[in-house]
């Protein structure tokens, strides 16, 4: 209700600015045509209305010698000047509306989060931030959701939750959001850097606090643990136990396109960024005959193997080491972050990546 009130507020000085704009530019109109009905030309008629609304007092265009100009002259004094006058203050209204929405606003909100005590703070609203607020508040947990950017911090805000504008990296920001009475924080950025960094700032700040950190790359969760989170998530590994789990038939390939449960799969994995796919491992390919885990260094975190369907008709691995090898032929099951095109272009052949970045990943 409050929040519709500041909007009310506001509302009505805009309501009032724009009456008044459409009066002046009536007047003006009318004055210009006056001018212009005595025989004066166009671009003089506009310069002496000008002149008079806004009292700049340069002088006259031209001689106003005529009872008509002279009644004219004194319509515009009356009416443009009273319409400037009006203009005037109902600008100063709308700003001072918005600068009170602004302050009562954040001022309220700032409120709220002082009074919270062993409460959740959210850093960052992006996919997987939204998906987090939501749970929190169907769970109706406690927290605060920080953001920088204004359109996620106005989405966070129509959603009523209690939201803090700023830079999570900063300490000033952590403790405006309470982070020395928070019970947990959560960094879910996807910027892995920043997650480190809020981590170890938050830590300082708050020995106690159960710190939960997403990483993106793999290499990034012993940092993240070294920084003091407590528990690290990896969005990508996530998905890949989940794939694991889910395929049980023989033909991957056909499953991953017909299954229900797969396509459910595809749609979750899309919210936080993921998706499926099946490469076609080709003869000379740029990883025929490399390990599993040699394949996913060199794809630098984009994906992460999860199953191996074997061309010789052998049992499928699922969930394969690091050690297995990927023969020519074999069908790879994978869950990628980015571009389906990049990740199946290092398994093409050097000299056909393009072609194969195009058509191999279904």
């Amino acid at each position: 209700m409050a929040g519709l009130s500041a909007e009310r507020v506001l509302q009505s000085p805009v309501r009032n600015l724009a009456s008044i704009i459409l009066f002046v530019s009536i007047v003006m109109a009318i004055a210009t045509t006056a001018y212009m009905a005595a025989g004066w030309p166009f671009l003089d008629a506009l310069y002496m209305v000008m002149l008079t609304i806004y009292t700049v007092g340069y002088g006259e265009v031209r001689p106003i010698d005529t009872p008509y100009l002279h009644v004219v002259t004194i319509g515009t004094m009356v009416l443009g000047c009273t319409g400037m006058i009006l203009l005037t203050g109902a600008l100063v209204q709308v700003f001072t509306a918005v600068q009170l929405k602004e302050m009562f606003g954040q001022g309220r909100m700032k409120s709220k989060v002082d009074h919270l005590d062993g409460h959740v703070i959210v850093c960052g609203f992006g996919r997987i931030g939204a998906m987090l607020a939501k749970d929190l508040a169907t769970a109706r947990v406690k927290f605060v959701v920080l953001e920088r950017g204004a359109a996620r911090l106005a989405e966070a805000e129509a959603l009523g939750y209690l939201c803090l504008s700023g830079d999570a990296t900063d300490e000033t920001v952590l403790l405006s959001a309470g982070v020395a009475r928070a019970r947990t924080l959560a960094t879910v950025l996807p910027d892995d850097a920043a997650n480190v960094f809020i981590t170890l700032s938050a830590r300082s700040l708050n020995p106690a606090i159960e710190i939960i950190a997403r990483g993106e790359a793999p290499t990034t969760e012993s940092k993240l643990i070294h920084a003091g989170a407590n528990k690290v998530v990896l969005p990508t590994h996530i998905g890949a136990e989940r794939i694991a789990e889910m395929i049980i038939h023989p033909q991957a390939m056909r499953l991953v396109r017909e299954s229900d449960q797969m396509q459910a799969l595809e749609r979750s994995l899309g919210s936080i960024g993921l998706d499926v796919g099946v490469v076609a491992v080709p003869p000379n390919g740029g990883l025929t005959g490399a390990t599993v885990g040699e394949a996913e260094r060199r794809g630098a975190g984009r994906f992460l193997i999860v199953r191996i369907e074997r061309a010789g008709g052998e049992e499928a691995v699922d969930q394969p080491a690091p050690g297995i090898r990927i023969e020519a032929g074999d069908s790879v099951v994978i869950v990628l972050r980015g571009s389906k095109a990049e990740a199946s272009a290092l398994f093409a052949p050097p000299q056909d990546g393009v072609r194969a970045g195009r058509t191999v990943v279904r």
